[in-house]
């Protein structure tokens, strides 16, 4: 497998408009990645509330467990 540094290498040995276009590839691989996993958690989140393991609450509510 190959190291993180040579693939830094190997990308910065590329002409600067083909690192462009590695950089604009995985900005959109990453968007897509985020993307999923949001998508999985909101789902993950609907089955838990239609199976009563959790309650609507106000933004006030969450934001004060999430500081304690």
């Amino acid at each position: 497998m190959t190291s993180f540094a040579q693939t830094l290498d190997v990308i910065e040995s590329l002409p600067v408009a083909e690192q462009e276009g590695v950089l604009e590839v995985l900005q959109r691989r990453l968007a897509e990645r985020r993307r999923a996993e949001l998508i999985a958690t909101v789902k993950q989140s609907r089955k838990e509330f239609a199976a009563g393991k959790c309650k609507p609450a106000s933004v006030a509510t969450i934001m004060r467990q999430v500081k304690t």
